[in-house]
């Protein structure tokens, strides 16, 4: 008997904890010769805003020594065009669309996710509350009371399930989860890129238009899985874990940290198949646990002692 590899984020039931992140994956049109976008739990679009964007400067992105810099600028056509160009396409897959969207405003967010929540192709809305490439892209994800008030706002116009996006660039990520959670909020995505920057020494000038831009890859999956477990101990909503996650172990870590599901981000660019190979190794490492189901795995992390203190003087958990 196969191991059952199902998850839930609030209503949404999504076949496996296997996810692809928002802005890695274009609008799912453009993979579909490569991955077979039905088998994915969950697919992540590039996020959307009320009006058109034009994105940042280039350079918008700069490889580093075991990661990525990008400064996209949240580049996209707007809402309306989402929603006549790549919703009636994303709402035939058989796996559900959870639309990520961003505003300079909460009544932005509230407008777009009330407007999105008369589509029954949009599984989920993913709030983007932690975008390092736009002027405010953050504000909504740094502080918990702004936090909690913006999803409470939200989720009073918003019949889907809402997931908030994190932004580890805080002092304490679970104190804006628990947040998230009291404005009403059925899970949290963590993480989003870390602030970083790149230098051209000769020329004395920033590589990136925007000069800082979002780290992600391999170098950011520590801080990620520290964000995971401190939100998982903090938290009863699913966390869905984000950061440099490209092989099986990365996947398992995660799930065993707290992760309920994980997205798949700039390994993407690297190996666009990837999310078919760690689909097709998860049923091994599952039975490498003697587990039958990916809850029985979920948050299963033993400690080796008492949590100390972080950094920043406060409880990991």
């Amino acid at each position: 008997m196969s191991a059952s590899l199902s998850v839930e984020i609030g209503s949404l039931r999504l076949a496996n904890p296997i996810l692809v992140a928002s802005g890695t994956f274009g609008y799912a049109r453009e993979m579909a010769g490569m991955v077979d976008v039905g088998r994915l739990g969950g697919i992540v679009p590039k996020t959307i805003t009320q009006a058109p964007r034009a994105g940042n400067a280039p350079w918008r992105t700069v490889e580093t020594t075991a990661g990525l810099l990008n400064s996209i600028g949240l580049d996209n056509d707007g809402i309306d065009a989402f929603i006549e160009h790549h919703l009636p396409y994303l709402g035939q897959l058989a796996s559900p669309a959870i639309v990520s969207i961003a505003g300079r405003t909460s009544e932005e967010f509230t407008q777009m996710a009330a407007r999105l929540s008369q589509y029954d192709e949009v599984g989920a809305i993913e709030l983007n509350i932690s975008c390092p490439n736009v002027s405010g892209g953050v504000d909504f994800g740094i502080c918990p009371e702004t936090c909690r008030d913006l999803i409470a706002s939200v989720r009073a116009q918003c019949t889907k399930p809402l997931l908030a996006k994190l932004t580890p660039n805080v002092a304490r990520i679970a104190d804006v989860a628990a947040a998230a959670e009291e404005g009403g909020a059925d899970g949290i995505s963590a993480i989003n890129t870390l602030l970083g920057m790149a230098v051209d020494w000769r020329r004395q000038k920033p590589l990136l238009g925007n000069v800082m831009g979002g780290l992600s890859g391999p170098a950011i999956k520590p801080v990620a899985l520290r964000c995971v477990y401190q939100i998982a101990q903090r938290v009863k909503i699913p966390v869905i874990g984000i950061g440099g996650i490209g092989t099986i172990d990365d996947v398992m870590e995660f799930l065993v940290a707290g992760a309920t599901a994980v997205q798949i981000g700039t390994a993407n660019f690297n190996d666009p198949t990837v999310s078919m190979r760690l689909l097709d190794q998860m049923p091994a490492a599952l039975a490498e646990l003697g587990a039958a189901s990916i809850q029985e795995i979920i948050g299963s992390l033993q400690p080796k002692s008492q949590p100390a203190p972080n950094v920043l003087g406060s409880p990991v958990a």
